[in-house]
């Protein structure tokens, strides 16, 4: 038996008035998801426990098998293990974004990208590289990852520092919060350097002459010291592996004792490559792995951006491009599986952020057994069954005892 997670990242939506009331999942074809659907159980599933934030973080934490309230203790350290980053005790990591801000007027701050225009992951490297040579110290150490997502971990103790995703703050007034960043005084100095720096880096020259966002400045968020959490291989038994292009999917892949495979061309966005995921999946499951967990970012970068055809044309893809290739694999092997297909959280379009609502999921087993829903996999379908059949999953956290039959 093979067991897989398929993970649609923020493809959860609210209705559009502009789509007559429906939602990018309603409007998109989805043909070999629905299929699954029709014939497999749906079911809501809360990946966000009360008091949470909806993050991709704890989201993600809940579908690999981790309660969030006992295993969370951060996004950053996530992230550095992917990173091959190992936390002394005293040590804390942030999740360093690239930004763009606007504080031409010096009364006040406004968070224009808080991904710089999705910078690429070479001219990224090339930022840390000089804020690493000419802005780190004792305690502050940067460290490069993929696109506008790096790291600083900082050494010893450090001024108390109260952060906020920086997506959450799109286009909008964050001078409240980036006054708090600059009350302290270590802050402030290491802040008023890599702005500085990043201002008169010939990369960020380039980008304004090309017409781009600027990653002018960092953003501190999700920090926290390394979590310790029993391996799935040790829990089931098994051995599996983390196909996603970004790090916090695979330090969870790090932190779950999973093989964590590096896709070329796997950018976290629309341009992403598809067809080296499914079939890194593919193989991973043909060579005798047990289980697979493939992340798609895309959805939920669409999301952030405000885009209801980016995010119908990311869902599309999901479903033709990772879906039905990896399903249709399985069946030409004869192998049986059972698959859940979901998402972490929603991102709806109105809001260009997360939230917390139950997510529809499905699960679909190869042999026929279990109920079959006769439904489109949908937020406003899943609801309707649910109200019908009441068999939401109150615990994320055990969606994957689930899958596993356990």
């Amino acid at each position: 038996m093979k067991y897989l997670i398929l993970v649609g990242d923020g493809m959860g939506d609210h209705p559009l008035a502009e789509f007559g009331g429906r939602t990018p999942l309603e409007i998109a074809e989805t043909p070999a998801i629905d299929e699954l659907c029709r014939n497999g159980e749906l079911f809501l599933n809360r990946t966000v426990p009360e008091g949470f934030p909806p993050g991709s973080d704890v989201a993600n934490l809940s579908l690999l098998g981790y309660a969030p309230e006992r295993y969370y203790t951060g996004r950053a350290p996530l992230e550095a293990a992917a990173m091959g980053i190992r936390l002394a005790g005293d040590e804390t990591a942030f999740r360093c974004n690239f930004v763009t801000l606007d504080r031409r007027d010096s009364d006040r701050v406004t968070m224009v990208d808080f991904a710089a225009g999705h910078i690429t992951t070479a001219e990224g490297h090339q930022l840390i590289a000089t804020l690493q040579r000419e802005c780190a110290d004792e305690t502050f150490h940067f460290h490069p990852g993929v696109s506008y997502r790096n790291l600083v971990v900082v050494s010893g103790e450090y001024p108390e520092l109260a952060t906020v995703p920086p997506h959450d703050w799109i286009e909008k007034d964050v001078t409240a919060h980036w006054q708090r960043y600059l009350a302290d005084v270590k802050w402030r100095n290491l802040l008023s350097r890599v702005s500085a720096t990043l201002e008169a880096h010939p990369v960020n020259r380039q980008r304004i002459r090309d017409g781009k966002n600027p990653a002018n400045a960092i953003w501190l968020w999700g920090e926290g010291k390394m979590p310790t959490a029993p391996p799935l291989t040790e829990r089931f038994r098994i051995k599996g592996s983390m196909i996603s292009a970004v790090d916090l999917l695979k330090g969870l892949g790090v932190i779950a004792g999973l093989a964590v495979l590096d896709i070329p061309g796997a950018t976290g966005y629309l341009d992403t490559n598809y067809e080296g995921k499914a079939d890194a999946a593919i193989a991973a499951l043909a060579g005798g792995e047990d289980f697979v967990f493939v992340h798609l970012e895309a959805p939920d970068e669409a999301g952030h951006q405000g885009s209801a055809d980016a995010k119908i044309q990311a869902i599309e893809d999901f479903d033709s491009r990772i879906v039905r290739p990896i399903v249709g694999a399985l069946r030409h092997a004869g192998t049986d599986f059972r698959v859940v297909v979901t998402m972490d959280h929603f991102t709806p379009i109105a809001l260009r952020t997360h939230s917390s609502d139950p997510v529809p999921t499905l699960l679909y087993d190869s042999r026929g057994t279990g109920p079959k829903s006769q439904r489109r996999f949908t937020e406003r379908e899943c609801l309707a069954h649910d109200r019908q059949h009441g068999n939401a999953l109150a615990q994320g956290h055990l969606l994957i005892e689930k899958l596993f039959e356990r």
